[in-house]
C-alpha cells in the first residue's frame, strides 16, 4: 500500500447531519494543515426523487447499510422541489446529480442540498456554470457547498455539434482509443476548471469514469498527477453485481493501493445496498477503514469437507451481521488441514471433521459439538466474547495457545477412519510378508 496522495480537503454536510471530510493532506487556503480523511463510500438512489417519501426511505436504508453520502437524480423541477422535504430529514449528506439543466442545480442549492455534481459534457455554457458556482459559494450562509466535476466516457464526447462530434470521434478511432479518450477527459477538465478558478472556487472533487477498468486506472493516475483535488473513484456502467463487482474492484483496488482516491462508488445494475456493502468491504480489506462488525473468513470447497459448510457459512454470516458489532475475526473451516491455523489466528473459530465441529476462542478449545449444534454454539461464543471485550476482560486479536492439528484418528473423527484402517491393515500385511 502506498501512502495516500495529499489533496485539498472539502467538507460535505451541515450542522444537523454532520460534516464529512473528503481528501486532505495539503494545507487549506488559510495555510492550516489538514489530515487525509478516511475514504468515504457513496451510492445513488434507484427510485424517483420526486417521490419524496419513497426516496427518503431508500436513503435511510442506504445509510443503515453504511453509506456516508447518497446522491439523488434531479432531472426535473419536481425532483428539486422534493429535496425541500428530503434534505432536512436525511441521515446523511445529499448530493444533487445535475446533467442537462443548470437551473436544477440552482433549485437544489436553494433546497439545502449538501453538494452538486456537474457534468462538463452536458453543461458547458460558461455563464450558466458561473451562476451555479456563485450559488454554491453563497450557500449555507456563506460556508459554501462543494461541486463534483464528473467526467464520464459516455458523455465527454461532443454530441450536439455534429461536426465537432465527428471530429472528436475520428480522433478517438484513428489511433489508440483509450489514449484519445484520456486526452479528451483531461482537456475537458482543464477547460472546466479554468472557469472555477477564475471565480475563486476550489471546493471541488473530480471524477473521470469509464466502463473500461484499465482506462479508469489510467485516467485517475494521470489526473492525480495534474490536479490536487480529491478524487471520486468509480467504474460507470459496470453491469450487474455478479460481473460488476469484478470490473469495479479491478480498477478501484489498483488505484487505492497506489494512494489514489478519496471517496468511492461501486456501481451496479442492482440494489444500491450492494454497492455500499461491497464498497465498505473493499476499504476494510485494504485497511483503509476501520471494520465495523465481524470479519468472517471461510474455506473454499474441496473433497475434504465433511459438513454442510456452505449453509453453515451463510447462516453464520447473517447472524453475525445482526448480532455482532465489534470487528472480531470469525473463521468457519471445513477440515483439519487449514482449520487449526485459522482457529489460532481468529478470535472465534470452528473447524469441522466427520459431522462435528471443534470451536476455539482465541486459540483455546471451548467445545466439540455435533454438526447440528455448531451454529448456535459458535454464535454463543461470539456473543460471549463480545461481552467480555465490552467489559474489558478480553482484547481482539490476542491468541492464548498454540494449536496442534489433531490426529485424524483421534477425537475429531475426521472421516478418514476407514481409509486409515485400510492403511493399517495394509501395513500389517506388508510386515507379515516381510
Amino acid at each position: 500500500m502506498n501512502a495516500r496522495r495529499p489533496t485539498r480537503q472539502i467538507t460535505v454536510g451541515d450542522e444537523r447531519v454532520g460534516r464529512l471530510l473528503i481528501g486532505g493532506g495539503r494545507p487549506d487556503r488559510h495555510g492550516n494543515p489538514t489530515t487525509p480523511a478516511p475514504v468515504s463510500v457513496q451510492t445513488m438512489t434507484a427510485g424517483y426523487t420526486h417521490d419524496a417519501r419513497a426516496c427518503l426511505a431508500e436513503i435511510e436504508k442506504l445509510a443503515a447499510a453504511g453509506a456516508d453520502i447518497v446522491r439523488v437524480a434531479v432531472p426535473e423541477r419536481k425532483d428539486t422541489q422534493a429535496l425541500k422535504e428530503i434534505v432536512p430529514a436525511s441521515p446523511v449528506p445529499i448530493v444533487a446529480d445535475v446533467h442537462f439543466h443548470f437551473q436544477r442545480a440552482l433549485e437544489a442549492i436553494e433546497a439545502g442540498v449538501h453538494k452538486i455534481r456537474l457534468n462538463p459534457g452536458n453543461i458547458a455554457d460558461r455563464a450558466q456554470v458561473e451562476e451555479v458556482i456563485d450559488a454554491c459559494k453563497a450557500a449555507q450562509g456563506g460556508r459554501g457547498i462543494p461541486i463534483r466535476i464528473g467526467v464520464n466516457e459516455g458523455s465527454i464526447i461532443e454530441r450536439r455539434d455534429k461536426q465537432k462530434r465527428l471530429k472528436e470521434l475520428g480522433a478517438v478511432f484513428s489511433h489508440h482509443k483509450d489514449g484519445y479518450l484520456l486526452a479528451i477527459m483531461i482537456t475537458k477538465l482543464e477547460e472546466y476548471l479554468d472557469i472555477f478558478h477564475e471565480r475563486d472556487f476550489f471546493d471541488i472533487c473530480i471524477s473521470a469514469k469509464s466502463m473500461s477498468a484499465p482506462l479508469v486506472v489510467d485516467a485517475y493516475t494521470e489526473i492525480s498527477k495534474r490536479f490536487d483535488y480529491p478524487l471520486h473513484l468509480g467504474v460507470t456502467h459496470a453491469g450487474p453485481k455478479e460481473t460488476g463487482a469484478i470490473r469495479s474492484i479491478a480498477a478501484l483496488s489498483a488505484l487505492l493501493c497506489n494512494g489514489i482516491g478519496d471517496t468511492i462508488r461501486i456501481s451496479y445494475a442492482s440494489d444500491p445496498v450492494y454497492e455500499v456493502q461491497d464498497g465498505l468491504e473493499l476499504l476494510w480489506s485494504l485497511g483503509l477503514r476501520e471494520r465495523k462488525g465481524a470479519e468472517l473468513i471461510a474455506c473454499p470447497t474441496c473433497g475434504r469437507i465433511q459438513v454442510d459448510l456452505f449453509t453453515l457459512t451463510q447462516q453464520v454470516r447473517e447472524k453475525l451481521a445482526s448480532e455482532i458489532t465489534l470487528p472480531m475475526k470469525v473463521a468457519v473451516m471445513g477440515c483439519v488441514v487449514n482449520g487449526p491455523g485459522e482457529a489460532e489466528g481468529a478470535d472465534v473459530a470452528v473447524f469441522a471433521g466427520d459431522r462435528r465441529g471443534i470451536i476455539y476462542v482465541q486459540g483455546e478449545k471451548v467445545a466439540n459439538v455435533p454438526e447440528g449444534e455448531i451454529l448456535e454454539r459458535l454464535l454463543a461464543e461470539c456473543r460471549g466474547f463480545q461481552e467480555r471485550i465490552q467489559r474489558g476482560e478480553a482484547s481482539l486479536g490476542q491468541k492464548r495457545v498454540e494449536i496442534v492439528p489433531p490426529d485424524p484418528l483421534g477425537e475429531l473423527g475426521s472421516g478418514w477412519e476407514k481409509m486409515a484402517a485400510e492403511r493399517v491393515k495394509g501395513a500389517e500385511l506388508t510386515v507379515g510378508e516381510t
